[in-house]
């Protein structure tokens, strides 16, 4: 009785096939190609550029990776020019020529603290790759859901439109019998044009909720698409203290976990800094009456300024990032357990709808027209139960989708299915 009344099939314009399985398949004319799910889950991470940007931010954390591996470059430097030896005795000409060859040497605690930093970057930048497809996703799912509510909300504003003008009908009857006045057709009249109104409200709500489907996968469902597919139901009993302890594990954290670790490393490097950097020198000379070879040092002397403003900069980004740490570990702990209770929630208002409240509506609405057509109800009682009956089954669409799209965010504070 419950998946009759759910899956009944009426939509102005659109064509709505059930499956086996009790999915629905949306289509706006004959021919267009309907998606899945997980379908629109793929050309999502195709084509949105926002996983795009993350995955340039993954690519210059390696290119950085690779930059803080580098050795310093030497630096050679040389001069020529003709020179002379003046005493006329002699008068020895010569190119005179200087060679000099600068290989600085990095202190070694600079170079390891500036390698880890880059190394925590990488890590860091891969987790916020995984965390961004997270949120794509969910965004995708919720979008789904909407469109799939939205796409019930016009199929039962249209099945409204047929229920009241049936009752127009029967008004009209009555009223050719001497059974009714024509007040009573005036009242039926504007339920029809009401529930006219509410069938072009839902179409505007199903426009826009496809639009934003086809926004999150940039385009590439096309003008006209179709879906298919059904709410989803919980696989698992929900247990927010339980789920809670998985935090840990969350992108999001491990984003956050590895830039206080990069932010911590930074720090050391701007500490080791304060050891100058030392070049070792080499020289050949060459003049009229001389040549010579030598080797030298170049120590740099840190006797005014030892770095104290990057110390302090480096020691509030360390600050801040193990806050930012901690920030997102709390947002996803009231994440979940708000989540959680969504889900329950939900899971208890379809309890009652299942268990009884759909099909006291429908008896309601049953009892009511045909007591109308034999002239034992009045029309109100006939328009009252037409409403509640619409309301009960938009209502138990609507929990469905509660409960869909709270699990769906429920899996993106986890960052695993349920």
């Amino acid at each position: 009785m419950i998946s009759r009344m759910v899956f009944s099939v009426f939509l102005v314009g659109t064509a709505v096939c059930l499956d086996q399985s009790g999915a629905v398949t949306w289509a706006d004319e004959t021919g267009t190609a309907a998606y899945s799910l997980p379908d629109i889950l793929t050309l999502a991470l195709q084509h949105n550029p926002t996983l795009a940007g993350a995955e340039g931010l993954v690519k210059q954390s390696h290119g950085q990776q690779i930059a803080a591996g580098a050795y310093p470059n030497p630096s050679v430097s040389g001069s020529a020019g003709r020179g002379a030896i003046r005493d006329p005795s002699t008068g020895v000409r010569v190119t005179e020529r200087t060679v000099t060859v600068e290989q600085p040497l990095e202190w070694t605690g600079k170079r390891q603290a500036r390698q880890e930093a880059a190394d925590a970057a990488v890590v860091g930048a891969s987790a916020a790759l995984e965390d961004t497809r997270l949120t794509l996703l969910t965004d995708v799912k919720v979008a789904f859901y909407q469109l799939l509510f939205a796409q019930r909300d016009v199929e039962l504003a249209a099945q409204n439109v047929t229920t009241v003008e049936e009752v127009l009908r029967t008004v009209n009857a009555r009223i050719m019998a001497g059974e009714a006045t024509s007040f009573d057709n005036m009242k039926a009249a504007v339920e029809v044009q009401k529930a006219k109104k509410e069938v072009a409200r839902a179409n505007n709500t199903l426009l826009v909720a496809k639009g934003r489907l086809n926004t999150l996968t940039a385009g590439s469902l096309g003008k006209q698409f179709a879906i298919q597919g059904d709410f989803q139901t919980p696989k698992q009993a929900v247990n927010p203290d339980a789920l809670a302890q998985a935090v840990e594990q969350h992108p999001a954290v491990r984003r956050q976990s590895k830039l206080a670790e990069q932010a911590e490393h930074t720090l050391r490097f701007e500490r080791e800094a304060r050891m100058p950097n030392i070049s070792l020198l080499g020289s050949y000379h060459r003049e009229a009456g001389d040549e010579s070879l030598t080797a030298g040092l170049s120590v740099p002397l840190p006797l005014w300024y030892r770095r104290q403003g990057e110390i302090q900069t480096a020691l509030g980004a360390k600050h801040r990032a193990d806050a930012e740490r901690l920030r997102a570990q709390n947002e996803l702990e009231q994440a979940i357990t708000q989540y959680a209770q969504e889900v329950r929630t939900a899971q208890d208002q379809l309890q009652v709808f299942e268990t009884g409240l759909l099909k006291q509506a429908e008896q309601t609405l049953t009892v009511a027209r045909t007591s109308f057509r034999h002239g034992a109800a009045s029309l109100l009682d006939v328009l009252d139960a037409q409403r509640v009956y619409r309301q009960t089954l938009l209502e138990y669409a609507q929990a469905r989708a509660d409960l869909s799209i709270a699990l769906a965010r429920l899996e993106r504070s986890l960052g695993a299915s349920l």
